[in-house]
């Protein structure tokens, strides 16, 4: 089957982006400039954990997919999607290294009429003013009257068996209305909705205002969690009878921390390139605190619950339950548990782990014993903390077999453990 669709970015966004052409009969080249990743698609295995797999890929192999490292590839195609990870980095910004080096490889091969997408996440005004100036560079072609530029945020939840790719409606915007019709003319090939956008920056700024969404609310669940904790009052009661009402609330539930490939975005960086737009959102970035000091509070818990019963966390005994960033994937990125277990070992606790998806487990450099016999080791251990809710786990039995149970996740039935 001839290409006709490029991916560039096999990774969390770019292989379900992969796998949805080809289901579609559309002919589907996926390029990344990692040979690993190549060579492991071309054998049919998952370069990723949680994304697809291995049946996904050798089913996609079979119907037509081609994996590649070769940029002159790109050239014969005429739709290109850019699904490079922008990672959050240290300083707090997105790191676009990754899209910006995917439309400058791609722009060397752009031909007249493409279609190209953005599906990265960037913040606002960066697809109209970096990657289409990288991309007109390259080509020496002109973005609305030689080629079509749009964005089109990801919108993904792994593991979600309740929304399959196709159901979830997906947001374009165009750099001109020619280019907002080229875009919708593919998705509506991948998907039952297609909602169009004013512009780039609207689709832009609409996954802004999701995932930011997403982190204020965690936020306000996780405070939540500490003030009915002091007040001695059961959250998850109150979240059960707060989801009753049917308007003006959705429930979100506290947790350890906040995982995964998805952070809280201000668009306020530009301030620290020499511009400032005079209005941070100052939520976003409190937001950001609250999620990111769970771990430390349930280290605090963790101590308090084993100074209850006459123990100290140096030398304890302590397990860890789930040690993914979501439930029933193998995928860490974000997990808070690294940093719970960081801490733990630094208070001289004695860690084993267990997790049904990870079956080696390495903290600050230091193999963590992972156990054999679950119920086993759950009863040997001073405090099992149970970080994520695999369906696997007999929480009941678990609950019942533990010496001490602090459940972060309010999964457990009502009154057989300590909850966050």
């Amino acid at each position: 089957m001839p290409a006709d669709l490029a991916v560039l970015g096999l990774g969390h966004l770019g292989l379900p982006a992969a796998q949805a052409a080809t289901a579609a009969s559309i002919g589907t080249l996926g390029y990344d400039p990692d040979p690993a990743v190549v060579a492991d698609l071309a054998a049919g295995r998952p370069p990723h954990p949680g994304v697809l797999t291995a049946a996904d890929i050798r089913r996609m192999l079979s119907t037509g997919f081609r994996p590649t490292g070769d940029p002159a590839a790109l050239g014969r195609v005429r739709t290109a999607l850019l699904c490079a990870p922008t990672p959050l980095g240290g300083d707090g910004v997105l790191d676009l290294g990754a899209v910006r080096a995917a439309a400058t490889t791609l722009s060397a091969h752009l031909r007249p009429r493409t279609t190209v997408v953005v599906e990265s996440a960037v913040y606002p005004g960066t697809t109209e003013t970096e990657i289409r100036a990288l991309l007109e560079e390259g080509s020496g072609l002109r973005a609305g009257r030689d080629f079509h530029l749009a964005v089109c945020p990801a919108r993904l939840d792994p593991g979600n068996r309740a929304f399959r790719y196709a159901a979830v409606p997906r947001v374009i915007g165009g750099y001109t209305p020619a280019c907002t019709e080229a875009a919708a003319a593919v998705y509506s090939r991948l998907t039952d909705k297609v909602v169009r956008a004013r512009g780039l920056r609207e689709a832009e700024t609409t996954h802004l205002l999701e995932v930011n969404y997403r982190h204020l609310n965690i936020a306000l669940a996780n405070e939540m969690a500490i003030l009915c904790h002091d007040l001695d009052v059961d959250l998850w009661d109150v979240i059960r009878c707060a989801e009753t009402k049917p308007f003006g609330f959705a429930p979100f539930r506290p947790g350890p921390g906040v995982g995964g490939h998805t952070a809280p975005i201000d668009p306020n960086y530009l301030a620290r390139q020499g511009r400032t737009l005079g209005h941070p959102l100052r939520l976003v970035e409190l937001a950001r605190e609250v999620n990111e000091r769970m771990p430390r509070y349930v280290i605090q818990r963790a101590t308090t619950l084993l100074n209850e019963h006459g123990k100290s966390a140096r030398g304890a005994r302590v397990l860890l339950l789930g040690v993914t960033y979501k439930p029933d994937l193998p995928d860490e990125t974000g997990s808070p548990a690294r940093e719970i277990a960081t801490r733990l070992l630094e208070l001289g606790a004695q860690l084993s782990y267990h997790d049904p998806h990870v079956h080696q487990w390495r903290v600050a450099g230091r193999p963590i014993p992972r156990a054999d016999s679950l119920y086993d080791t759950a009863g040997a251990a001073d405090l099992t903390l149970l970080l994520q809710p695999h369906r696997t786990y007999d929480l009941a039995g678990l609950a019942a077999k533990a010496q001490l149970l602090l459940d972060t996740r309010g999964t457990t039935p009502t009154g057989t453990a300590h909850r966050l």
